[in-house]
């Protein structure tokens, strides 16, 4: 989770200002936190997450030891295929996360012959993630979900209405999903370049080549992900 910290400052003559950092990692936060402190001349501080939530020293101590034998950091990268000649479909999906002390990636991909757009492919691909979450018995964390469909990331951001009955009901599907998870999620669109993983794996669904596993990464692999 990426958090950034507000606090309010006074000089020794008495003079106040307030400061607001940059997001950052809550450990790293926590750390600097404790250092302002140390100056002794904080009148207050508390850290903001991205949906505004207000957390103070001791509970977002508490949240990240809480979370340190469970997946959390987590970043998921979905991808659909679509062959309109054969009517089949392929699903990719990447999940990067960490869990007591080390970080991984998931790969998972899936084919499918029964749906009929490469937009709902990219919806297959996004539920997939989701059902993937819920194995890693991942709940009530933020997790950036990552792709390069507009439709996909437009419509569950709320930026676009789902106006198709079948993607509807698909992006229903999803945010029940996320709901009884207590997955705080967050859409990210970017291009195709940057989702090749999810990508290749949707490909090698179609061609009917069945991925499934994961991986402990590197401090390099982490780096280069």
């Amino acid at each position: 989770m990426n958090i950034r910290i507000e606090w309010a400052y006074r000089t020794p003559k008495g003079t106040e200002t307030f400061f607001r950092s940059d997001e950052m990692p809550a450990a790293q936060a926590v750390l600097l936190a404790e250092d302002i402190e140390r100056t002794g001349r904080v009148r207050s501080l508390q850290f903001v997450d991205r949906f505004d939530s207000t957390w103070t020293l001791k509970e977002l101590k508490g949240y990240i030891k809480g979370i340190e034998t469970e997946p959390h950091n987590i970043e998921v990268y979905f991808d659909g295929g679509f062959d309109k000649e054969t009517n089949r479909a392929g699903f990719g999906c990447v999940i990067y996360y960490e869990q007591n002390g080390k970080s991984y990636r998931l790969r998972q991909n899936a084919p499918s012959a029964e749906l009929i757009s490469n937009n709902e492919a990219e919806y297959a691909a996004l539920y997939l993630c989701v059902q993937e979450l819920e194995l890693l018995n991942v709940h009530h964390l933020p997790v950036r979900f990552i792709g390069d469909s507009k439709v996909v990331i437009n419509q569950m951001s709320g930026e676009w209405p789902a106006l198709e009955a079948d993607l509807s009901k698909w992006a229903d599907r999803i945010d029940q999903k996320i709901k009884d998870l207590g997955i705080q999620p967050e859409y990210e669109l970017v291009p195709r370049k940057s989702n090749a993983e999810a990508d290749r794996l949707a490909t090698q669904a179609l061609n009917g080549i069945e991925i499934s596993g994961t991986l402990e990464l590197t401090a390099d692999e982490k780096k280069d992900k």
